[in-house]
């Protein structure tokens, strides 16, 4: 037979992990201290820092090098395996969504949008630059592209009521999917202005050519995410068709 130990680090690393997801321990809250942990769960100082640094790095915890460490707000997780606007997936997390149109113009398409949707370099598109909120937080950039006949219904309502796409439906437009690519640049000033971070920290970028059901791309989508305060996540299963593929960056694009 063979017999699994548990190492004493791991067991305290369990111990708080539960404390932190049951609310016992609260978002903010301190840590009881490195000598206090040790008492109770007679383990040396070293054993102690270990099971820290294990919470630190599942992102459950943050803190050290001097200060206590403190329980860590989690990102809230958007998944892929249904398609929602961000307004919709906030109501469905129990999320309060907001936003703050910055640019809503008609210009013409630059050649990333147009090779997305289908058109000319410079044919005329609907841009709109939205600051979307979580509870009155900033925590994405919405960059969006839209056909010039889709688009130009964003100015028979206001943008900052609520979903663009909820505006669009009520308005005949239903779009129903996505591709969806995802990687991470550093925040430009302006974006880092607006998001309340550092120059240069690190967003998550989601590119997005979305279609309506019959599959016109009508929208082409830069966003780009505070990585503290939103996730993704993808469920997959091995009997259903692969719908998440690994690419290679475009480095021919700049951000």
């Amino acid at each position: 037979m063979v017999t699994f130990v548990t190492s004493l680090h791991a067991r305290l690393a369990d111990a708080l992990r539960e404390r932190i997801v049951t609310g016992a321990l609260a978002v903010g809250e301190a840590l009881p201290s490195e000598a206090r942990l040790g008492e109770e769960f007679g383990a040396s100082r070293g054993t102690v820092r270990q099971a820290l640094s294990a919470l630190r790095h599942e992102g459950l915890i943050e803190g050290g090098r001097g200060r206590q460490p403190v329980v860590r707000r989690r990102p809230t997780a958007q998944p892929f395996e249904t398609f929602l606007s961000f307004s919709a997936w906030a109501d469905q997390t129990g999320h309060r969504p907001g936003q703050r149109t910055v640019e809503l113009a008609r210009r013409g398409a630059d050649p990333v949008a147009a090779r997305a949707l289908g058109v000319p370099p410079g044919e005329p598109v609907i841009d709109v630059l939205r600051l979307r909120l979580l509870d009155g937080e900033p925590v994405m950039l919405e960059r969006s592209t839209f056909v010039l006949d889709v688009g130009r219904l964003l100015f028979d309502f206001d943008p900052d009521g609520g979903s663009l796409y909820a505006g669009l439906l009520a308005r005949g437009v239903d779009i129903t999917a996505a591709t969806h690519t995802i990687d991470a640049i550093a925040a430009p000033s302006a974006d880092a202005e607006r998001l309340g971070v550092a120059k240069g920290s690190p967003l998550l970028r989601e590119r997005r050519t979305a279609c309506t059901a019959d599959g016109r791309p009508v929208e082409y989508g830069d966003d780009r995410y505070r990585p503290d305060r939103v996730a993704f996540t993808i469920a997959n299963a091995r009997a259903q068709r692969l719908a998440f593929v690994r690419t290679l960056p475009d480095t021919g694009e700049t951000p």
